[in-house]
């Protein structure tokens, strides 16, 4: 059977326009430039034979997407060219790159493509693997950052970070309102895979600037992660997590690290993964992610450490890191030293976790008042996860066999989940049906709430 033609290689030359001798020469400088001597002998009939279906072996494919990167002036992965690997299964869990901004391509095109994204989002969830590099990788980290060769001709302005920093912003607040499906997450990956790489692919006139920029590409790439997690495409999710941590390295923001990685833990929790929820929490509150961190993201890291604790069964040390965070929060002033990814952590939040962290230690009645004081505490922009809370609540309750008082709350969590998409709202509604199957033959109130949730989940 003979070789298939490599249509998108062909068209990426041909859209760049150089002889193919220009173009040998430009690669093998590249070439060089890397350390490929390997790659020294490549010649007019390597780039025809790569045309025509053979594949290049070993770094040249890299190689040949930074070439032409750097031709036309934007990112050019593998997978533009022809020459991606293929696809596993997606239960292997995601590797540490060192090209994040090939990545960041690359995912965003997974992501937008809905096909991908459903064989993505149908495969199992795994970091068990997962191996965190060393911290010497860490620390070369925003080194490599610092001498990738700019494959644009923009430079980088304070004004582009801002911008960045703006949507960022309105996409976070959206996602606390609406949940993390539909037309604002593609919206969110479309922006972060053009325009924010196209930044990170440019000139900085300073460390500062580069900092700030990757810092603020991977706080929108944590934020792609979470609205993966909150319309339940783990797999797509945790990709999503590892690029954001790489970039938060990169941009030496420890507190960010920090911050995905205590993401990555709360994942693990809710899809019943203690010990691998242990390791990322843990990982979360090393070194400078949590002792160059704002009082109020202390808090959010330590609470989710204690949630993996208590999910884990290690009762002791989940109720010290309580503590501890119930301490960070009651510091927490609200300053300009404030990053603005913490804006939505407060009372109602720390109360939120602390009932979930209490209810897996089997303390239903302290869990019951830490749900109630979380609903009473949270501000109305925050629908999505009064929803989730009040579900919460409401499964406690039934737990110690109130059933009138669930049902009113569950009503009102549904009242509450009017205008959200969301995977965690929806596993809420399931919940609540699985719950009250025992009770569902009776007419009245269960009844009429179970018909009420059939209809939200559209079953018939």
């Amino acid at each position: 059977m003979g070789r298939t033609r490599n249509l998108r290689l062909e068209a990426v030359i041909h859209e760049l326009g150089l002889p193919q001798e220009r173009l040998v020469a430009r690669f093998r400088a590249v070439a060089a430039e890397n350390g490929a001597t390997e790659l020294a002998a490549t010649n007019q009939s390597s780039i025809a034979r790569w045309i025509a279906g053979t594949r290049p072996s070993g770094r040249a494919p890299a190689i040949l997407a930074a070439t032409l990167s750097r031709g036309l002036g934007r990112t050019v992965t593998l997978n533009d060219i022809g020459l991606a690997a293929e696809e596993g299964d997606g239960t292997r869990p995601p590797q540490w790159s060192t090209d994040t901004l090939t990545t960041l391509v690359d995912l965003g095109g997974t992501d937008l493509d809905m096909d991908r994204r459903r064989l993505l989002a149908g495969s199992a969830y795994s970091v068990a693997g997962l191996a965190l590099p060393s911290q010497a990788w860490w620390e070369a980290a925003a080194e490599r950052a610092r001498a990738r060769t700019p494959v644009s001709q923009h430079t980088v302005t304070a004004q582009d970070v801002e911008s960045v920093t703006e949507m960022t912003t309105f996409f976070s607040r959206r996602d606390q309102q609406r949940g993390g499906r539909g037309a604002g997450r593609t919206a969110l990956v479309a922006y972060l895979r053009t325009e924010v790489a196209a930044y990170l692919a440019g000139h900085f006139p300073s460390e500062e600037v580069r900092r700030s920029m990757t810092s603020a590409a991977g706080e929108l790439a944590y934020l792609a992660g979470w609205t993966a997690f909150d319309a339940g495409e783990h797999p797509v999710a945790v990709r999503w997590f590892t690029l954001a941590t790489q970039l938060a390295e990169e941009a030496r923001d420890a507190p960010l690290a920090g911050h995905v990685m205590r993401a990555m833990a709360h994942q693990a929790v809710d899809l019943k993964q203690p010990g691998e929820a242990v390791r990322l929490a843990a990982a979360s509150l090393e070194g400078k992610r949590y002792t160059n961190a704002s009082w109020r993201e202390k808090a959010l890291i330590g609470v989710v450490h204690a949630r993996a604790l208590a999910a884990d069964g290690r009762r002791k040390e989940a109720a010290t890191a309580l503590h501890r965070a119930e301490q960070d929060l009651s510091r927490a002033g609200g300053g300009d030293d404030e990053p603005g990814r913490v804006w939505f952590f407060g009372e109602a939040s720390l109360a939120h976790e602390t009932g979930a962290t209490l209810r897996d230690l089997g303390d239903l009645k302290a869990a019951e008042g830490e749900f109630r004081r979380s609903v009473r505490t949270r501000r109305a922009q925050f629908q999505r996860t009064h929803s989730v809370t009040l579900g919460y609540l409401a499964e406690v309750q039934i737990q110690q066999g109130q059933l009138e008082a669930a049902c009113g709350t569950w009503e009102r969590a549904l009242d509450a989940m009017a205008g959200v998409q969301s995977g965690r709202t929806r596993a809420t509604v399931v919940q609540l049906r699985r719950s009250l199957s025992p009770f569902r033959s009776r007419a009245g109130a269960a009844a009429d709430l179970d018909a009420r949730a059939r209809a939200v989940l559209h079953v018939g």
